[in-house]
């Protein structure tokens, strides 16, 4: 099953990750290159990296400079993980190109891809949660909190990886097929920014 897979891989990322926990610590994917495990682990390294900046981005303190810097850098980031979304998507569409979907075959509301982009940040709800419960500055409602949602966040992971891996096969048997949809942002496009087009008169 494709959801064992994605959630072994991203618990390897986040681990991976936080030996050096940095920012910009070069990625060391272990998977051969043209593999959907590599492209798995590649998504969750740029989920991971761009969760931490975010945490930063979000400190009332930071300066106002520093603050524009890391937004702009989420931006690119975020651009960064909807093209690897739309590979692993790709990956899909040429691995089910020979299924002939049947005569009454449903579309899903999402494709595979964006499921699994799901679970990877589930995982790091999950990771940073379980993080939550283990403090030991912090009072025990806290902790009984944080163990709540923990479990929640579990169990919500427990369904989605089911539905996954539910929806991969109605695929392969041609009970439902997909499309994938270019992203089209806007706003990184200088043709379709008007803030951006406009600078350019």
């Amino acid at each position: 099953m494709i959801s064992a897979i994605a959630n072994a891989i991203f618990q390897r990322v986040i681990n991976d990750y936080h030996v050096q926990d940095e920012i910009d610590h070069p990625i060391e994917n272990p998977y051969e290159g043209s593999s959907l495990e590599h492209l798995l682990y590649l998504k969750c390294w740029i989920d991971t990296a761009q969760w931490h900046m975010e945490d930063v981005v979000r400190n009332p303190d930071i300066d106002p400079k520093d603050g524009l810097y890391w937004k702009r850098r989420i931006d690119k980031q975020n651009q960064v993980r909807t093209d690897t979304v739309e590979y692993i998507d790709s990956y899909y569409l040429t691995k089910y190109a020979d299924v002939t979907p049947a005569a009454d075959a449903r579309i899903n509301t999402e494709s595979p891809a964006w499921a699994i982009d799901r679970l990877s940040i589930l995982a790091l709800k999950i990771y940073h949660m379980e993080q939550e419960t283990l403090r030991t500055d912090v009072d025990k409602n806290h902790i009984d909190t944080c163990q709540q949602k923990l479990d929640i966040l579990l169990e919500q992971r427990k369904d989605l990886s089911k539905s996954i891996d539910e929806l991969l096969e109605d695929v392969a048997s041609g009970q439902k097929y997909m499309k994938a949809y270019k992203q089209m942002k806007m706003y990184n496009d200088p043709s379709l920014n008007p803030v951006l087009y406009g600078a350019q008169k």
